[in-house]
């Protein structure tokens, strides 16, 4: 039989099956589980398998007697703080209650045995084995919540630490181009400044609007705007957003999308920065002259967009995670564009809000990767 954490188990040892039926009658009581055991070693191997709230042990038994299982159950890390009450049948004499109180006896109950006392004696051992279960409880319910505060502040630091490098290199590259076009203005040279302090500016303000929409999602102050759709005007949006980007890293956009209608009720604009968020992170994180490819179809009554690339892909430890807040994919060729790690986390709670799903569907270090997001036509 294997333990249940919400029973209460009382071990029962004797070596004559009546006293033992006799025992659990008494004892009989909602969520209470009596472990019958005829000899001292029946009582240890029972013993190696439940957490025994009271053990009852008979003083006189052939081979090994109550005295010296409870010597045994003393002497082991798991069974020490086991309460033992003997019942015995014999004399009470000073000598006997010393060896019995000595081997770890909590009390003794003579034979015969009176049921109300026999009771009463075992309830104050139940609730005292409750009230440890529930302080264990606790116990480790206070440890995880410490280990996910800490968790959290080391995701917060790491994340500050991101944020004052992202926000860092836009702010100087500004600097630097205000100072140049004091020096250039009016010259060649300072269209390509501007348009330089253009990108950054741009780059500076989609990560507040990043930051801005987890903000809203977490106070829940972000509703959707729903409409009846063509997707394939959706994608067009994102596409054209994505395409700096993708122009950038000299990638090849191959697209596979139905020709004929496919529609669905959604918010445009979300639904279009999902997209876009997808296929920049699949620029993103694919070498100079890669692959990023965008697929849509029915399939099996939903519709079924993929975002692939030949990029870096995504290491094994790294991908049940990938949709986590603060989560990022490390590599060098990479370097300078990590990013916040909130892009995915925002995409899936965008896709949800939608009533869709989304997975990565595949991916591996160096041979890129495929997220798959689906949602209901309307």
């Amino acid at each position: 039989m294997s333990p249940d954490k919400n029973l209460l188990y009382c071990l029962l040892v004797d070596d004559l099956d009546e006293n033992l039926v006799a025992l659990e009658a008494l004892l009989r009581r909602e969520g209470l589980v009596c472990l019958k055991a005829r000899s001292g070693d029946e009582a240890l191997e029972l013993l190696l398998v439940h957490d025994v709230a009271l053990a009852f042990l008979d003083v006189q038994m052939p081979g090994m007697d109550g005295f010296q299982l409870a010597e045994f159950m003393r002497g082991s890390e798991r069974t020490r703080h086991i309460p033992i009450i003997f019942l015995t049948a014999g004399s009470a004499d000073r000598q006997r209650r010393f060896r019995g109180y000595e081997a770890g006896a909590v009390d003794f109950i003579h034979k015969p045995i009176e049921g109300d006392i026999l009771r009463s004696k075992a309830a104050v051992f139940f609730d005292l084995h409750e009230q440890r279960r529930h302080v264990t409880a606790q116990r480790d319910e206070l440890e995880a919540m410490t280990r996910a505060l800490q968790a959290a502040d080391q995701h917060k630091n790491r994340f500050l630490a991101i944020l004052g490098h992202e926000l860092r290199n836009p702010i100087m590259a500004l600097t630097a181009g205000l100072h140049l076009l004091e020096k250039r203005d009016g010259t060649p040279a300072a269209r390509d400044v501007r348009n330089q302090m253009e990108r950054h500016v741009r780059h500076l303000s989609r990560l507040i609007e990043d930051l801005l929409d987890v903000a809203r999602l977490d106070q829940g102050k972000i509703s959707l705007r729903k409409e009846r759709l063509r997707l394939h005007d959706v994608l067009s949006f994102a596409i054209e957003s994505s395409q700096p980007q993708i122009e950038a890293g000299d990638h090849e956009l191959v697209l596979d999308i139905p020709p004929e209608p496919i529609w669905l009720e959604a918010d445009h604009a979300r639904l279009a920065q999902i997209v876009t968020n997808l296929l920049n992170n699949a620029a993103k994180y694919t070498p100079t002259g890669g692959r990023v490819q965008l697929a849509a179809a029915m399939i099996d009554g939903q519709i079924v967009i993929e975002v692939s690339d030949n990029g870096i892909g995504i290491p094994a430890d790294k991908q049940a995670h990938i949709f986590d807040l603060f989560t990022q994919v490390k590599d060098v060729s990479s370097a300078g564009h990590e990013g916040l790690g909130i892009g995915l986390a925002l995409v899936r709670q965008l896709v949800e809000l939608h009533g869709g799903t989304i997975a990565l569907k595949s991916s591996a270090p160096g041979e890129g990767s495929t997220f798959r997001l689906c949602l209901t036509p309307g």
